[in-house]
């Protein structure tokens, strides 16, 4: 059973839909800073939540700051930048998004009472389902405004950021999105972990594991897990009718025939898969990611409705941008995928890379050529391999054997080891890194 996504349906018939794009990193701020300033990772040296871009790299061109000065009004409203101080001087109007994440008194209740236990800045339950309006919870808020901002700015050119919060953790929509999918059809995912998979590959979930009322023990069991997917795909379905709100406000305020409209997420995401939960690896489940870019209807009819196996990845929007605006940008990691939306089946690249870091003295390198995936499990100082992993997925998103070392894949895993070597030099410098200490 899939999520009820309507609106997001309506844009994909309308532009194009990437089958294969990436994020460089699947965790929030390092992949929103990626794409914000066309640099991966590894080029800014973060890796972790904890460090604001700006700490650090205080003189990089981001993609507000570069179209502020080029006559467009940079918008902001939700979750864009994982730290909301980032970057705040490039946006000719900011939004702080809201921070209000539980209605119904005994999650409110559950907070009080962990809060009075002496724990600090405790997380509430993992989801909720208050019978609201829309506006009740963050993402409603943030179409709102949303709303408010295309009113007010209808006659500037802009370049307007929306980010909503869901489908993250906590699972929290108004009872409506519930009950649009009825539980018992949800298929509990295999919690099998690849075979011969490195030590740290997968991550511990930790993340879900804050919130109240998820247990310590691995893996869930099916009640709970049955409860979280049904929660999250509740909650797809009340993002996309915020989404809805915002692509109709353009109809309305008669802006879509000239709006070229992007629809993106900074990481994929488990709800079971491999026994895991969330994001935090280099697995395909975790870095591919959803892209919709609907052009202007002026240009759209190139690839309204079509779909592309092209390999893209978030590093790649802003130069995108610049492309199609005619601003001339800083120096990029990504590079522009206009021709691809000119010509959908083109050939564009011959891998896309992402990195996840485990601490300061491992880092992950994998790469695709979107049908293999192979990581490099690697000392962050020395590029000493530790652990290599090959894995297909040619028809699904999930692999569950690492094939690198047997014999029958060897001219596949020297192909790919020959593309990571491109991309991750073994004699290269010890990677960046800028990542700031936990407060």
């Amino acid at each position: 059973m899939t999520a009820i996504t309507p609106n997001i349906d309506k844009l994909a018939s309308e532009g194009l839909q990437f089958n294969k794009a990436y994020a460089q990193q699947a965790i929030c701020a390092p992949s929103r800073m990626s794409m914000l300033t066309g640099l991966r990772p590894e080029s800014l040296g973060i890796y972790s939540i904890f460090t604001p871009l700006r700490k650090i790299n205080k003189d990089v061109v981001t993609l507000p700051q570069l179209f502020k000065p080029n006559g467009y009004k940079t918008i902001s409203t939700g979750k864009v930048y994982h730290h909301t101080v980032d970057d705040k001087d490039s946006w000719s109007q900011l939004v702080v998004r809201p921070s209000k994440r539980y209605l119904k008194p005994e999650s409110l209740q559950a907070i009080a009472e962990l809060e009075a236990s002496g724990k600090k800045n405790p997380k509430g339950p993992a989801f909720e389902d208050a019978d609201v309006a829309d506006e009740a919870y963050v993402d409603g808020e943030i179409a709102q405004s949303a709303i408010k901002m295309l009113h007010k700015y209808k006659d500037d050119k802009f370049l307007m950021f929306v980010g909503f919060t869901k489908p993250h953790l906590p699972f929290n929509a108004p009872k409506k999105y519930w009950n649009l999918h009825e539980p018992s059809k949800f298929n509990i995912p295999s919690k099998e972990k690849p075979k011969d998979v490195y030590r740290l590959a997968l991550s511990k979930w930790g993340e879900l594991k804050g919130y109240h009322g998820i247990p310590e023990e691995d893996p869930l069991n099916d009640d709970i897990t049955r409860r979280l997917i049904h929660g999250y795909h509740a909650a797809v379905s009340y993002m996309d009718a915020q989404v809805g709100k915002v692509l109709q406000t353009l109809e309305t305020l008669e802006l879509r025939d000239n709006t070229m409209i992007i629809f993106m997420s900074d990481h994929g995401y488990k709800i079971g898969e491999y026994g895991t939960w969330c994001k935090h690896s280099n697995m395909e489940i975790d870095v591919r990611v959803p892209l919709i870019i609907s052009r202007e209807r002026s240009h759209a009819q190139a690839s309204r409705g079509k779909t592309s196996d092209a390999l893209v990845e978030n590093v790649d929007i802003f130069p995108t941008l610049t492309d199609l605006c005619g601003i001339k940008g800083p120096k990029f990691d990504g590079r522009s995928i206009l021709p691809v939306l000119q010509q959908p089946n083109t050939p564009f690249d011959e891998m896309a890379s992402s990195v996840y870091a485990r601490g300061k003295d491992i880092m992950g390198c994998t790469v695709t050529d979107g049908q293999w995936r192979y990581t490099e499990w690697r000392n962050s100082k020395t590029h000493e391999i530790l652990s290599a992993e090959l894995y297909e997925h040619k028809n699904s998103l999930l692999s569950f054997e690492n094939l690198s070392g047997q014999e029958a894949f060897q001219a596949v895993e020297e192909k790919m080891k020959a593309l990571m070597a491109k991309q991750f030099p073994r004699d290269a410098a010890p990677f960046l890194q800028n990542d700031l200490p936990r407060k």
